[in-house]
């Protein structure tokens, strides 16, 4: 079940929202969507769930135009929403079989498939009770068993692990990559770059409505290579020293400062043994080594200006 977006745009007024992007989600792929806040990725959500008109462009699920036919694109897509979507003083159960009717589910299907969501949300022994007495990871769980109810092939995450404790967080994303291995594709937001590393294949990042980078985590750091170093102290440095660092193919730049060499290079892991060759060939006694790598947090800083979470 892909997801295909062609030279989209949105207006706001004047504001352009989301300026023409063109993006693919691959099938039963779990797919990061980042961006600072105001950035269209919003609007972007808004526009794949047929919530929001673009302006121009099209956005196919499934090959479904959403457009066009909102109706049954929406069978095979499924939302968990930022905000809370649930009924405070109906019961867990009552919740979930509501949001499956509207889905278009009836009678003994409808039972099995939200005794079937809250199973796998582990709230079953929880279906007669009200959410108003949930702790609020409790609250996220079954904010996805209603969005999963009609066991939809394409889940947007927005937000999903937002003011809850680590089990529930742990529990959550657990649960998004069982879906995964059971078929579905996902896009998944969140400003906790540690979870986007942990469970995305490929990742998105939008910025004042363009997408300014797409591919997987070790691809997008790569793309900023230049700035992953090996730091290492030692004594008997001297220019000299660095010559035969040099000369190692990997290597882009070797600085010296005191007593410290860096070393520039794109796959620190991978060469350091070599750099440490070339040092042993003159002499140097070495004091300490540390390996300054780019991770995705650098990335997202060194394009955007911003961390994820301001």
């Amino acid at each position: 079940m892909s997801i295909k977006l062609e030279n989209v745009i949105k207006r706001y007024g004047n504001n352009l929202a989301v300026d023409n992007i063109s993006l693919e989600i691959k099938n039963e792929e779990i797919f990061g969507l980042l961006g600072p806040n105001g950035a269209g990725k919003s609007s972007t959500i808004k526009m794949i769930m047929g919530l929001l008109k673009p302006n121009s462009g099209e956005i196919t699920v499934n090959g479904i135009d959403v457009m066009k036919d909102s109706l049954n694109a929406k069978r095979i897509l499924g939302l968990v929403p930022q905000e809370l979507a649930i009924y405070e003083n109906m019961t867990a159960l009552e919740n979930v079989e509501f949001l499956g009717r509207l889905y278009g589910l009836k009678g003994k299907k409808l039972k099995e498939m939200a005794e079937e969501a809250l199973q796998f949300t582990g709230l079953a022994d929880k279906r007669k009770e009200v959410p108003k007495k949930f702790s609020g990871g409790m609250k996220r769980r079954l904010n996805i068993a209603c969005s999963i109810v009609h066991q939809p092939k394409i889940i947007i995450m927005d937000e999903p692990t937002v003011g809850i404790d680590p089990q529930s967080r742990n529990h959550i994303l657990e649960s998004i990559k069982e879906l995964n291995r059971r078929g579905a594709t996902i896009i998944y937001t969140s400003h906790y770059m540690e979870e986007v590393e942990s469970i995305c294949s490929r990742i998105g990042i939008i910025d004042f409505g363009k997408l300014i980078a797409l591919g997987s985590k070790d691809e997008l750091v790569s793309s900023i290579w230049e700035e992953q170093k090996i730091i290492i102290e030692g004594y008997n440095i001297s220019f000299n020293s660095i010559e035969g660092i040099k000369s190692i193919e990997e290597v882009r730049d070797v600085a010296l400062k005191g007593n410290r060499i860096e070393v520039i290079c794109k796959s620190p892991n991978e060469i350091l043994q070599k750099v440490l060759g070339k040092l042993g060939e003159g002499n140097i006694t070495v004091r300490n080594i540390d390996i300054k790598q780019a991770d995705l947090e650098s990335v997202f800083l060194k394009l955007t200006g911003r961390k994820l979470r301001d």
